[in-house]
């Protein structure tokens, strides 16, 4: 993984503008909105096929809705949610982001996919011990023994590697904002880009 292949993944994300159109104010029932909507880019039931865009099934609710909330209101500040997410969430109500929540959260998981056992392993170590010569608290601190998620905290366990990687390095140059960004910002810091992939390759296999 590398960060040109970063870059495409983002480019990827502008890709699924098209055939979505937006929603309207006067908004669909919440399955017909995951199927129909969300589905494009999420896959029907939030397990998503191109890692350009995150797993969904069994994510956390609380953290599901403080997210749904950042894209609308405009607060979550990565060139993702600019570029797409921001328009999506738009016309979304509380009612509705709550159920969208509700839905996704009782989805199943995707399955774990493992990857290079070297590199799974490195990563194991830094969720479970953290980086402490580096300032680098363990993952599971807020994240949860089995990378099941937190509250405000997401589930890891089966994520897209390459998103997950996306992610850290957003984090790590800032470009990633709102909710509990600030506290990745801290984290990511003390991480090398062969750390960030450790950990995300180590969070797919989960």
């Amino acid at each position: 993984m590398t960060l040109n292949l970063i870059a495409r993944l983002s480019l990827t994300t502008m890709a699924c503008l098209a055939p979505s159109l937006g929603l309207q104010a006067q908004q669909p029932g919440v399955t017909q909105l995951a199927g129909q909507v969300c589905a494009s880019c999420h896959g029907p039931r939030g397990v998503s096929v191109s890692p350009a865009f995150p797993q969904l099934a069994g994510q956390g609710k609380e953290y599901l809705e403080v997210q749904l909330k950042a894209f609308r209101d405009r607060t979550r500040g990565d060139p993702m949610a600019q570029a797409y997410m921001w328009g999506m969430a738009s016309q979304l109500s509380d009612d509705t982001i709550a159920k969208l929540a509700t839905y996704y959260s009782r989805q199943k998981p995707a399955r774990g996919k493992v990857g290079d056992p070297k590199i799974v392993q490195a990563g194991r170590t830094i969720f479970e011990q953290g980086l402490p010569g580096a300032n680098v608290p363990a993952c599971l601190t807020c994240h949860g023994k089995e990378s099941e998620g937190n509250g405000m905290f997401p589930r890891l366990a089966s994520q897209h590697a390459e998103y997950l990687l996306k992610q850290l390095v957003m984090f790590k140059s800032e470009l990633r904002a709102g909710a509990n960004a600030p506290i990745m910002h801290t984290v990511s810091t003390g991480m090398t880009f062969d750390q960030m992939v450790a950990v995300a390759t180590y969070m797919r296999s989960r």
